[in-house]
């Protein structure tokens, strides 16, 4: 907050359009804003993030650049059962434009995904696979890496969303090798209405532009327009300048932290939790994965997911209910919606002592 209000009373101009000083000085925050993903991440080029309104755009941007340049009718689309709707309907909406599928691979009765399922999916019409790092509803931490390297054994590109993990462990682009990863900013800890896309240096600069505009060219006549180079040629528009200030801010302040300290923290507050909400009678926890991340969905027998939500925020307790954003992955595990709790390193054990009081006091009242 404190950055936005700098950026707006001290550097507010439009990037990269001016010769003057607030120009230069907005211009200079905005791309040293893109070396800290960069770094965050671990990007082998700048050039190689690109600033959108969200993780959800980023999707958005992959499936119409990529699948308008490399997919034609009857090819495929691989993406698993416990997808958000973001990495599943954006594949949709561009593959009844272009008659692509979209192909799904399983998951067991824990919620993790099973491996030798995907690879029995993928085919020579597979042009890409597209898979979340962590399940925002299973807490599911994903092999992302053998997944990346199953798929580069087939020459078939990989997209990670990344938007469950980026807050919550390491992750180094490089080290995965990914073909793209995308992130919101709101998920960790910056404004909302900011987003990454990294893409690999030579698929975006394979791909067509997602939209047109400002920032975006090179020249334009009325005949011909040739495109800016990388990043540039994704940003349409006036970017969100204030917020990628802000965004570098919250990364540099969750890099201070560590955060592979924040992962250790935040491993202990689900343990933790799990032992204490297994306690309630007739709880039960969807999502028993052997490797997870700070998330827990759960019923209780006899009471709604809706009802248990609305009285738990009777009691100060903000938990999240329904299908989370994923309804084909309730409908495979045969129920309407969950409530989940999401644990941060903010949080304390004493904070989950408080949800599961509040969560025994309301299996007395029903």
């Amino acid at each position: 907050m404190d950055k936005i209000t700098e950026m707006y009373t001290t550097v507010n101009a439009n990037v990269h359009r001016g010769v003057h000083f607030l120009s230069q000085a907005a211009t200079e925050e905005h791309e040293a804003s893109r070396r800290t993903v960069q770094q965050f991440i671990n990007a082998a080029s700048a050039d190689e993030i690109v600033f959108t309104r969200g993780a959800t755009e980023s999707i958005n941007m992959v499936a119409s650049s990529f699948c308008s340049r490399f997919c034609t009718e009857g090819d495929e689309i691989l993406i698993t059962a416990m997808e958000h709707h973001s990495n599943i309907v954006p594949w949709q909406l561009q593959g009844e434009k272009q008659g692509l599928k979209l192909r799904v691979a399983p998951i067991n009765e824990e919620g993790e995904l099973l491996l030798d399922e995907l690879e029995k999916l993928i085919s020579t019409r597979t042009k890409l696979i597209a898979v979340t790092h962590i399940s925002n509803v299973l807490g599911t931490i994903n092999p992302i890496k053998e997944i990346i390297q199953l798929a580069h054994r087939h020459d078939i590109p990989v997209l990670i969303d990344a938007a469950q993990s980026v807050q919550h462990t390491k992750v180094d682009v490089q080290a995965l090798d990914c073909d793209f990863l995308v992130f919101s900013s709101h998920k960790i800890y910056g404004p909302t209405g900011v987003g990454v896309l990294y893409g690999k240096e030579r698929w975006l600069n394979a791909i067509p532009p997602y939209q047109g505009g400002g920032e975006m060219i090179e020249t334009v006549t009325f005949e011909k327009t040739t495109f800016n180079k990388l990043p540039y040629k994704f940003e349409a528009g006036t970017p969100d300048y204030i917020g990628t200030a802000a965004l570098a801010t919250a990364l540099d302040y969750v890099s201070a932290l560590g955060i592979e300290e924040i992962a250790h923290y935040e491993h202990e507050l689900l343990t933790y939790a799990t032992e204490k909400l297994l306690q309630v009678p007739g709880l039960r926890i969807i999502g028993t994965a052997g490797n997870k991340s700070s998330v827990i969905s759960f019923l209780v027998d006899g009471i709604h997911p809706y009802d248990m939500g609305t009285l738990l925020d009777r009691m100060g307790i903000a938990v999240r209910t329904g299908h989370h954003c994923a309804e084909p992955l309730m409908r495979q595990l045969g129920v309407d919606g969950t409530v989940r709790a999401s644990f941060a390193f903010y949080n304390t054990k004493e904070e989950v002592d408080l949800l599961v009081k509040g969560i025994l006091r309301i299996v007395k009242m029903f």
